[in-house]
């Protein structure tokens, strides 16, 4: 049976942090002119966009879990990202850049709580220096709002435990609920007459040769997306926005396999509650362009916890969110691509120290030390963890752009996958949204 969420349910995101377990059941249509597959933040922002701009048309969204966005879009550090990191002039630094200022408007439409609470990068060392001037130089070229470099007693002004020689203060950065966005992203797209239909694992899209049965449309409806349970959909075009499984899904239509979503988990300490007075909020350490990935911070989240890291480790399992957790296809894709194995002995050193961090957490209470000295090991716990979908080229290299695809054969010209959504994605939502929808308005003519 498939399951269609029914408008109540999204209201239930304003009574409860989740989705209720329960789903109301109403009769699906079969045909309709865009099935957008998956239901992350991505996917039910660019929904969202199309149906708005689009409010003749019928959509439908396809999500495999019982919820909503319970993978990258729930577990996720909770920053609303200004925009510092990014090469200026790119499409990333753009779209983060609009991005925040989208959701913080969007926030305070809905009503939606955040807290401006502002992000130090924090220079510890004088070799750190050049690089946070450059950081800097970076944000104002991206125009990124309210920067300024302050010195140590800065620091302590806005961080009173927090020790650095030179900070970057940006108090435009914030923090939210993403998942509770996400899902008011479908409560609008429900709103505006889209059908959001869960327990629905996409395994084939291809094209038709006739008509549903008892069906008088003829061959409006030339694609069909079916599931694992043998459910079908008809419709004119697809689009995918599949996160930890988009290469997955881009292959079911001859796409090619690269690049190769890779999972890296991420495992966060969180600060026991008698010792948040130590920070106050976003605490983030200067990048070392050495690694590919940023390394740990301090994040206060809404709920008023503080979490610590995240290290970056290789994940056994897309969707695995501990350490034990493992899936054979899973771990077998990863391993076998060359493009991880030229990652990894590129990287051996950091990727060691990463698990070793990861598994005796009194070392990675010591790179935290380095920030805030008072915290120790009988501080801290171990807390949740999240999943990034990585994507890799061949040669190791981490792919920092979009790429979108549509196949080979007559199906090609009627979907359209986004393989690479990169962090911040989510900061980055409605933006991203409005530029998947200009990419979908121009390959589908719509």
């Amino acid at each position: 049976m498939i399951r269609v969420r029914s408008g109540a349910s999204f209201a239930a995101i304003f009574a409860q942090s989740k989705l209720p377990k329960s789903i109301t059941t109403r009769h699906l249509h079969s045909s309709y002119d865009v099935a957008v597959v998956g239901a992350g933040i991505v996917g039910l922002a660019t929904a969202r966009e199309l149906i708005l701009r689009h409010p003749t048309l019928s959509f439908v969204l396809l999500e495999k879990e019982k919820e909503l966005s319970v993978h990258q879009s729930g577990h996720n550090s909770g920053v609303i990202h200004s925009g510092i990191y990014y090469t200026p002039g790119s499409l990333k630094a753009r779209l983060c850049v609009r991005g925040a200022t989208l959701a913080y408007e969007y926030c305070e439409k809905k009503g939606l709580p955040y807290k401006r609470c502002g992000k130090l990068i924090v220079a510890v060392e004088q070799e750190e220096i050049p690089r946070l001037k450059a950081l800097y130089e970076r944000g104002m070229q991206n125009n990124v709002r309210d920067l300024s470099i302050i010195d140590a007693k800065g620091i302590r002004e806005r961080e009173p435990y927090c020790r650095g020689i030179m900070a970057l203060d940006s108090p435009y950065t914030g923090i939210v609920d993403w998942r509770m966005v996400a899902l008011t992203y479908g409560k609008d797209f429900e709103e505006a007459g889209g059908t959001v239909v869960t327990e629905y694992e996409v395994n084939d899209i291809a094209t038709v040769s006739e008509s549903p049965s008892g069906s008088n449309e003829g061959m409006k409806y030339p694609i069909a997306v079916r599931d694992k349970k043998g459910n079908e959909v008809r419709c004119r075009y697809v689009l995918t926005c599949g996160g930890l499984y988009s290469d997955r899904l881009s292959q079911i239509s001859g796409c090619s396999s690269e690049p190769r979503i890779v999972p890296f988990r991420g495992d966060y300490l969180v600060l026991k509650p008698e010792k948040h007075y130590l920070v106050k909020g976003n605490i983030y350490p200067v990048p070392d362009p050495r690694f590919p990935f940023l390394g740990v911070h301090f994040t206060p989240r809404m709920d008023g916890s503080i979490w610590l890291g995240p290290n970056a480790v290789l994940a056994f399992k897309r969707e695995g969110y501990k350490v034990y957790d493992f899936n054979l296809r899973d771990f077998a894709d990863a391993l076998s691509f060359r493009g991880l194995q030229k990652l990894i002995l590129k990287n051996i050193s950091y990727g060691l120290g990463e698990m070793y961090r990861g598994i005796f957490i009194g070392a990675q209470v010591k790179l935290l030390q380095k920030y805030i000295p008072e915290i120790v090991l009988s501080d801290v716990l171990r807390g949740p963890a999240g999943v990034r979908a990585q994507a890799l080229d061949r040669d190791g290299q981490l792919v920092d752009d979009f790429v979108f695809d549509g196949g080979v054969g007559d199906v090609a010209s009627r979907v359209l996958h986004v393989r690479n959504a990169p962090s911040p994605a989510a900061t980055s939502s409605l933006a991203i949204g409005e530029m998947i929808a200009d990419e979908v308005e121009k390959r589908f003519s719509l």
